[in-house]
């Protein structure tokens, strides 16, 4: 327990204490700070307290406007700010709880604080490691013969995105403009995107990297993630239709990408760990790993629309439908040599389960467009109108609490025509 109000169900409990960065209107320097019930605790303010054997050497690292260098700082140092945190925030630790002072600067109302992006992105890999859209996918577009590509089971397959384009949630998104070739007897045309879609994903931040030309092997993998954010992957399905072939997604992707503010470190969410999901055929053996990395995280997509006097459920899934596992995506994208750096970003591509309601985008749910989504009250989408606010949230469900992540959310503006 703390001594900060929490409610039952809160995001925010002290088994969470997710970090993220902040600002205020009356002190616009972005500080990073760790949520705790419905306050922000701004640890530039309480950076002279932590005493522990690595901390007390890195204060600075808690003054900064990204949580880059905390990233960077490694294992140890995240399970001793953890421990500290919690002893900190413990309704009989009087340190904090009784200086009123001290209070008075270190806590912020959730409702007053601006947040942004919780680190600086030096790049962005978007993984496609969810076996059950890969299949419907694969379904729509080549057969059920040949759903998976040849590769699929046998490597995280992935891209590398674009991190300038990462948003943080409530960022609003701008229908994106690009070829498309709706009638494949007719040339493309150029326009507004007709088929925006979104995508159901969560994300985890590297923290120490490796050298270039020094593989991560899985064994070592969690010590290099951090933690993890929901993510809105902003899909246009006719641009990238046309475009994809042969070198990937590109204007189809690269437009927007939203993620969380709040991100939940691996320690927190250690309860809900699962065992990994048999993978048949067994990987090559820098794929293999017996260590539970699998996680019960609860996702939910809705929809409100302008005019809709609440948002309507779409797709309720969970991350425990993974194929791949993190630990596999960072090692296979290391196993080169390639080398990544605090604060870049791995995203799990697209969360689909077994059934109809777990699945992870409208290309799907709407299956290629030829069904409706009901979102109550005579409103219905097959893929996204402009002024839809998506609204992706997630928890982990433990004993009377739960462990949360917030909102990922974004509004769709209208193309701006050139």
């Amino acid at each position: 327990m703390s001594f900060i109000h929490v409610d039952e169900n809160s995001d925010f409990p002290i088994q969470n204490l997710p970090y993220g960065v902040f600002s205020t209107k009356d002190q616009p320097r972005h500080r990073i700070g760790v949520a705790i019930g419905n306050q922000v605790l701004d640890l530039s303010a309480v950076k002279h307290l932590f005493d522990g054997p690595i901390l007390s050497k890195h204060p600075h690292v808690f003054n900064q406007p990204t949580l880059n260098h905390f990233m960077g700082l490694g294992w140890e140092a995240w399970k001793e700010a953890r421990v500290f945190l919690q002893k900190l925030l413990s309704a009989n630790e009087p340190t904090l709880r009784d200086n009123v002072e001290l209070r008075k600067s270190a806590f912020v109302p959730q409702t007053s604080a601006v947040m942004h992006l919780p680190a600086e992105i030096g790049d962005y890999t978007d993984f496609y490691s969810s076996w059950q859209h890969a299949t419907n996918v694969g379904i729509m577009f080549r057969g059920k013969e040949n759903a998976l590509m040849p590769n699929w089971l046998h490597i995280p397959i992935g891209y590398h995105g674009r991190a300038s384009s990462i948003v943080v949630s409530k960022t609003p998104i701008r229908r994106p403009l690009g070829q498309m070739r709706p009638d494949d007897d007719q040339p493309p045309v150029f326009g507004a995107c007709r088929l925006l879609d979104i995508e159901l994903e969560m994300a985890f931040f590297v923290g120490p990297g490796n050298r270039l030309g020094e593989a991560i092997p899985i064994h070592d993998a969690h010590k290099h993630i951090f933690g993890m954010v929901l993510m809105n992957d902003w899909s246009a399905r006719d641009i990238q239709k046309w475009e994809y072939v042969p070198l990937g997604p590109f204007l189809g992707k690269s437009f927007g990408t939203t993620v969380s503010p709040w991100v939940v470190t691996m320690e927190a969410l250690q309860p809900f760990v699962l065992p990994n999901p048999i993978q048949d055929p067994k990987p090559l053996p820098y794929l293999c790993d017996d260590q539970p990395y699998t996680f019960d995280i609860n996702l939910f997509v809705s929809i409100k629309g302008e005019g809709m006097s609440k948002p309507a459920t779409i797709c309720r899934s969970n991350f425990k439908h993974m194929y791949w596992t993190m630990k596999q995506q960072l090692a296979h994208h290391t196993v080169n040599g390639c080398n990544l750096r605090p604060g870049d970003l791995l995203a799990s591509g697209t969360i689909s389960g077994p059934d109809p309601e777990n699945f992870g985008s409208m290309l799907e749910l709407s299956w290629k467009g030829t069904k409706a989504i009901d979102l109550g009250n005579g409103q219905s989408r097959k893929f996204l109108q402009d002024g839809d606010e998506v609204i992706i949230t997630g928890y982990c469900q433990g004993h009377g609490y739960r462990v949360g992540f917030g909102e990922c959310s974004g509004k769709v503006l209208s193309a701006k025509l050139i």
